[in-house]
């Protein structure tokens, strides 16, 4: 039987993009990437952990701000070449801004306008 993980297509840096969905909602709350150990510890833990590339280490989703995703089921695309985590965010802030999500910024009349507000301020969640 082969391993789960082999059937992954890793990019060249060895990280596939992991995309968080709200399971209640359906709304996709942030972006991020995970290499193979990322995506294993995810499933095991239950759990969301990514790779961070500035940091070039794990990041255990809400380690820092107590914003915890955890995870109900991960989904593969037609390419296995992204993962879908349909998570339960606990304290309702997915972003380092302090928002819900990441993707707060929409584009109207040629510009980026902010339509979510800040919950909590970053200064507060990260000392």
């Amino acid at each position: 039987m082969t391993d789960w993980l082999d059937q992954i297509k890793w990019n060249d840096d060895g990280l596939l993009p992991a995309i968080a969905q709200d399971r209640q909602s359906g709304e996709v709350l942030m972006l991020a990437w995970m290499n193979r150990e990322a995506l294993q510890l995810s499933h095991e833990q239950g759990r969301a952990v990514y790779w961070s590339r500035s940091r070039q280490r794990l990041w255990f989703k809400g380690e820092e701000s107590g914003h915890v995703q955890r995870l109900h089921e991960i989904r593969v695309d037609c390419d296995a070449d992204v993962v879908l985590l349909q998570v339960e965010q606990v304290g309702g802030i997915a972003c380092h801004t302090g928002r819900r999500r990441c993707f707060f910024r929409v584009l109207k009349g040629g510009e980026w306008q902010i339509d979510e507000e800040i919950i909590k301020n970053p200064d507060e969640i990260y000392r």
